[in-house]
């Protein structure tokens, strides 16, 4: 991170929107400056949230259908970008971006030439935008919290018209509930293709499971807890570098290519295992719900210590045995 142009107090005023959370009725971008000061900051955090996701895609073997990219809400475009990254510029045919601020789409449109040059893009159009054609793949990032409900179904409808749709949100329990109600207004026109094991119900809409969400932590690149700007970052802002909590949802509809990369079978852990002597408890969701269950250690020893050092997969192929669950045979 560059400190000497930085402007500290466009992070934390932005930061302040951010925590405080709420329908914003303007834009915060004040300037390209806004915008630059966010891209190396808190920019720069979301997009490490961007590359969990994507590294748990690429490792199930699944990518977007080739063609347009479009990244609403864009921002300083750093979720757009990681795409782009991830799946190689040359899967896509054009780069769309949409923000209600003139200077974030500017702003993001030039990063993005400068990486990725032989990339067309450009701004998408009210008329684009309201219209009813295909979009191609849709990326959304962090825009929930920020919306009246009839913005949320505004772009629920907008989700309508995308071959495939990649939207990361915070990991609050708001926002992953938001999430949630967007999985099951989808669901019956897509494939489920990330986070959920299952194309069923939301098991977290049980009437019992209203206090719990669906959520995972992303890992910061380990340098950064030597680097003496992002120490300085986290001092004045107050920020614990080491925890990035985020909820995500992946759809691809249905005849689009590749099928769903999350196969029949799978145990997917939410938030974190809870970590005892000779055991974990793991907030467990597969095909028979949602619940805590228990994972002896002397079951699964390298997985239990994968488990204590932060290591291990969310995603698993366990066979449950009551409250305990034990690896499947043959193991995964």
């Amino acid at each position: 991170m560059n400190l000497s142009s930085l402007d500290w107090a466009a992070v934390t005023r932005l930061r302040e929107i951010f925590l405080e959370g709420g329908p914003q009725r303007r834009a915060y971008w004040t300037s390209p400056a806004d915008l630059q000061a966010y891209d190396l900051t808190l920019g720069e955090r979301i997009g490490w949230k961007w590359d969990a996701v994507l590294g748990e895609l690429a490792a199930a073997g699944w990518k977007p259908p080739a063609g347009p990219l479009v990244d609403f809400g864009c921002g300083s475009g750093v979720a757009g970008r990681r795409v782009l990254a991830a799946f190689g510029a040359g899967h896509f045919t054009c780069l769309r971006l949409h923000d209600r601020s003139g200077i974030a789409e500017s702003f993001a449109l030039g990063r993005a030439r400068e990486l990725f040059p032989e990339l067309p893009g450009s701004v998408l159009s009210a008329a684009e935008l309201e219209g009813d054609g295909p979009l191609g793949t849709l990326v959304i990032s962090h825009v929930l919290s920020e919306m009246a409900e009839r913005d949320r179904a505004k772009l629920v409808r907008l989700a309508r018209r995308a071959a495939a749709v990649l939207w990361v949100e915070p990991g609050t329990h708001a926002d992953s509930r938001a999430l949630i109600d967007v999985r099951e207004a989808l669901r019956g026109e897509y494939d489920l293709i990330a986070p959920c094991t299952h194309c069923q119900a939301c098991g977290l809409l049980a009437p019992e499971r209203s206090a719990d969400w669906c959520h995972f932590f992303g890992r910061p690149p380990w340098e950064i807890f030597t680097d003496p700007a992002w120490g300085e970052f986290a001092d004045r802002l107050g920020v614990d570098l080491r925890s990035l909590p985020f909820s995500f949802l992946v759809l691809q509809r249905r005849g689009e290519g590749m099928p769903p990369a999350v196969q029949p079978g799978l145990t997917r852990t939410l938030g974190r295992a809870r970590i005892y002597k000779g055991y974990a408890k793991i907030f467990a969701c597969d095909a028979d719900g949602v619940g805590e269950v228990t994972l002896q250690k002397r079951d699964a020893p390298e997985h239990y210590k994968a488990m204590k050092d932060g290591d291990a997969s969310p995603l698993q192929r366990w066979r449950r045995d009551g409250d305990r669950m034990r690896p499947a045979e043959p193991p995964p």
